[in-house]
């Protein structure tokens, strides 16, 4: 099948699809009993940074479901470990980093990214685009805010106190911040794209902790500038806890929009929009439920979602780990069956 006539590009460009679309945010981890074991002792970072094991990790999902797109395996404090931040992804607790961003030095010392920071990128996304064949490949990176969350707070945060007290008490030191970051993140994009991703996706995971006019004033212009610079493929925006944002998303400039399970699709795409896509967005904790609850929600998810102009089915955020991996093939034959 040519690439570009695939369903997921199409659903994307807001083409006539022959079915819906679907893959999975985390499809590829810790719900699968084969990604348990190619990881086992190996460290998160280590992972993402060795091609065979990308590889064989972004091709599991795909073998075991038939989705109609791979995501490339990594994680969004690559392109920062990369530039030289001392960090490290402790299981159970997530990105740490040792020396916190809170000074303009600090901002300073984050250097722009360059290809040959990250080799294993290239490599093995060209290695997975012969293996894909046919199947569009997914690249992405996490947006400014949530990085910056990370630098700043340290680690994973509630509230993302400091954070905020950055943003609306020193302004200048914010923004410089985030234009460094979208310039790390944009480079990363480009350098998956380069290498064969067919489509990207940007990450604001807590982008939801933002009101409207705040994400307006203090992230959309950088938002902005990362999807502008990757206009070549079709790009994805997602966040959680974002339905107050939905219409700024919109704005921001991708082609399609990511919705958490808080909002129904159908007042999703009143909040976005016109000319845009929809992702999502069943709620992942419906797949611990019996086969016929995940059936009639998922039902519900696609019957909502035609009021989008164009729909990928998705979770409304990342596959939980005590997933049973047969309810997502059962899912994914009943999306391409609807």
């Amino acid at each position: 099948m040519n690439l570009a006539d695939s369903a997921f590009l199409r659903a994307c460009r807001r083409q006539a699809v022959p079915y819906t679309p679907v893959w999975y945010m985390r499809m590829a981890g810790r719900s699968l009993p084969e990604y348990l074991k190619v990881r086992e002792g190996v460290p998160m970072l280590t992972a993402c940074s060795t091609p065979d094991l990308i590889v064989e990790i972004t091709m599991q999902p795909v073998r075991r479901y038939g989705v109609d797109a791979a995501i490339f395996f990594s994680d969004i404090v690559v392109p920062l470990k990369a530039i030289g931040v001392d960090l490290d992804i402790k299981p159970g607790v997530g990105p740490v980093v040792a020396e916190p961003v809170r000074d303009v030095k600090a901002i300073e010392a984050l250097r722009p990214l360059e290809p040959g920071d990250v080799p294993y990128v290239t490599e093995a996304i060209q290695a997975l685009t012969g293996e894909l064949g046919g199947t569009p490949l997914i690249g992405f990176a996490g947006a400014p805010f949530t990085l910056g969350s990370y630098l700043i707070e340290g680690g994973p945060s509630k509230n993302h106190d400091r954070t905020k007290a950055m943003m609306y008490g020193e302004p200048k030191m914010w923004h410089a911040l985030m234009e460094r970051l979208s310039g790390i993140v944009l480079e990363h994009l480009r350098i998956q794209i380069a290498a064969g991703a067919s489509a990207v996706q940007l990450f604001d995971s807590w982008v939801g902790t933002v009101a409207p006019d705040d994400y307006r004033e203090f992230i959309l212009p950088h938002t902005r500038r990362i999807f502008e610079g990757v206009a070549d493929v079709p790009r994805i925006h997602f966040g959680v806890g974002t339905g107050e944002l939905l219409g700024v998303l919109g704005e921001a400039g991708a082609d399609v929009v990511g919705v958490d399970w808080r909002v129904p699709l159908d007042e999703a795409a009143r909040r976005v929009g016109p000319g845009k896509a929809l992702q999502g967005n069943l709620d992942p904790a419906i797949l611990l439920a019996p086969w016929e609850v995940v059936e009639r929600r998922a039902r519900e998810v696609l019957r909502r979602g035609r009021a989008a102009e164009g729909h990928v089915f998705n979770l409304g955020h990342g596959v939980l780990p005590a997933t049973d991996p047969d309810q997502l093939k059962r899912l994914t034959d009943l999306v391409h069956e609807f």
